[in-house]
């Protein structure tokens, strides 16, 4: 698993992206596969990459995309004003699931966090994705909190 490599992602991989975030039950609801990548999801790149407090990720083999996730660092006052890691966003393709590379993934983003300063990592999963929930729980996260959303908009447009 040493040719697992990880970069900053490019808008040419936005395409590739969305697909990772849709090869699933959840994501397959939410998220639009179209041929051109949809202006929304330009938007959210460009915000993303303009951002100091964000990194999204890449990891390849081979210089084949193999899966992607979003690190956003966010300062606070809380626990005398420590700056803490968020991973969101975390997919692998469907063949590679299973074969450790997830772990190498979370690694990877838990040292970007430590080497940026953060104190903390968290990340939130969905409920129904109880595989990942477990996946998470085995690599040392543990459900401090509960979580709560509030959507603030209707059906995608």
């Amino acid at each position: 698993m040493n040719d697992l490599i990880a970069r900053r992602m490019q808008k040419a991989d936005l395409g590739i992206v969305v697909n990772l975030l849709a090869d699933d039950e959840l994501g397959r609801s939410r998220e639009d596969k179209a041929e051109v990548v949809h202006a929304d999801y330009l938007r959210a790149f460009e915000h993303i990459d303009s951002d100091v407090n964000q990194y999204a990720a890449i990891f390849e083999i081979n210089g084949e995309i193999i899966g992607c996730l979003q690190v956003t660092f966010i300062p606070g006052l809380s626990r005398r004003g420590s700056l803490r890691g968020q991973i969101e966003g975390v997919r692998i393709s469907h063949d590679f699931r299973g074969k450790g590379y997830g772990t190498k993934m979370i690694a990877w983003a838990i040292k970007k966090c430590r080497d940026r300063g953060c104190r903390m990592v968290q990340l939130t999963s969905d409920k129904k994705r109880e595989n990942a929930i477990q996946f998470y729980e085995k690599l040392g996260f543990v459900k401090s909190h509960e979580g709560l959303k509030l959507i603030l908009t209707g059906v995608l447009e």
